[in-house]
């Protein structure tokens, strides 16, 4: 009864926690399904919001590495733009994980099918994608960038592959 108390009116967390009889089952279930698609939805934007930072971010190093050495002013745009979009592509990246951290409890940790752990591994591709951009950047800022602007193209693409294979996944749900 504390567990139900703390959460809230109306709130039973995951499977382990019941009401105590139909008439509340039917108001939580309600309750359960509105909260879990607005918490769904949110998710969505904010996932799709951190993946425009990691499309738009590679292309900022392609400009990066075709820069002219003598362009000290256009390297230092470039850098400036790259750091806050790093920045706020990392302030995009944590509402989106804590609020799919959240739809897996609303569902009831039940749902380890073999879709979900392959997504799973594809946000994990994500997240580390994300911080080898901070390193490739750390790169440009030091001068040390040794990298084309052909592999930066490749590169870009790998932030799509990766968002395209998850949307798949939890769209078709092929297993």
């Amino acid at each position: 009864m504390t567990a139900i108390r703390l959460a809230g009116p109306g709130f039973v967390p995951g499977p382990l926690f019941f009401p105590p009889d139909p008439a509340d089952a039917a108001r939580h279930n309600e309750a359960m399904s509105s909260s879990y698609l607005w918490v769904k939805a949110f998710h969505i934007v904010f996932v799709t919001s951190w993946f425009a930072g990691l499309f738009y971010l590679p292309r900022l190093f392609v400009n990066l590495a075709m820069v002219q050495a003598d362009s000290h002013a256009e390297r230092e745009r470039l850098l400036l733009m790259a750091r806050k979009l790093y920045r706020f592509s990392s302030l995009l990246m944590l509402p989106a994980l804590g609020l799919g951290i959240l739809l897996w409890y609303l569902g009831g940790f039940g749902m380890a099918t073999g879709w979900l752990n392959v997504k799973l591994l594809l946000v994990l591709g994500a997240v580390g994608y994300h911080h080898a951009c901070r390193s490739l950047l750390r790169g440009f800022e030091q001068m040390k960038n040794r990298r084309s602007h052909k592999w930066f193209r490749v590169f870009n693409e790998a932030s799509v592959l990766l968002f395209a294979a998850t949307v798949v996944l939890v769209v078709v749900k092929p297993f």
